[in-house]
């Protein structure tokens, strides 16, 4: 004789199954959503590496320079300032709010802005270019440059990708249960739009 399961017993099994499958789903879209962040921190870190690197290079790009350009002061100290503003500024992977950004931006353009100047300048010194060192430190600043850039494109879409998990539903809520917010890109500054007049 089979046991007739009641009306009751069947609507806390079902519950019991629907809870479950929400507390799997919250843990699995939870989880989903730390490892994408991790990605961001990381691809920030990478940038971070990256601007360090630059930085390393100026003091010696600088040095090289000041041994044959002794009359550019102006432009050698206006990097050596650059430099400092730039490496002053440390923003944290969680805390990338479009005003640090925007800070962020502002002073390593700046020292990229000085650095073009100081390798401009360079033209106008024949002995230099042709110095091996002043050459490898140019080609490593170039690959520096290069490594920015990627860096930078891998971040917005590492970025891209976070922002669409937080933002699409049902993760959306997850996400903002648990504090997952929508993180900044960069972008391009409004000086880029127009291209820059170089003169010889």
């Amino acid at each position: 004789m089979s046991k007739k399961i009641s009306k009751g017993t069947t609507v806390l099994l079902v519950a019991g199954v629907v809870v479950l499958f929400l507390i799997g789903g919250t843990l699995t879209t939870y989880n989903g959503l730390v490892a994408k962040d991790e990605a961001v921190s990381t691809a920030w870190g990478d940038i971070q590496s990256q601007y360090q690197r630059r930085s390393d290079l100026v003091p010696n790009l600088v040095s090289t320079v000041k041994g044959y350009a002794k009359h550019e002061s102006s432009t050698l100290e206006s990097v050596v300032a650059a430099r400092a503003r730039a490496t002053q500024i440390t923003v944290d992977a969680d805390d990338l709010t479009p005003e640090k950004m925007r800070s962020i931006q502002a002073a390593q353009g700046e020292l990229s802005q000085a650095i073009g100047r100081l390798l401009a300048v360079t033209e106008n010194y024949p002995e230099l270019k042709a110095n091996e060192n002043f050459s490898e430190l140019q080609a490593q600043l170039e690959g520096t440059e290069n490594r920015i850039n990627e860096s930078r494109q891998k971040f917005n879409a590492v970025v891209q990708n976070y922002n669409v998990s937080v933002r699409r539903f049902p993760a959306s809520i997850v996400a903002g249960l648990f504090g997952f917010e929508k993180k900044e890109k960069f972008e391009a500054e409004p000086a880029a739009q127009t291209a820059p007049k170089v003169e010889f």
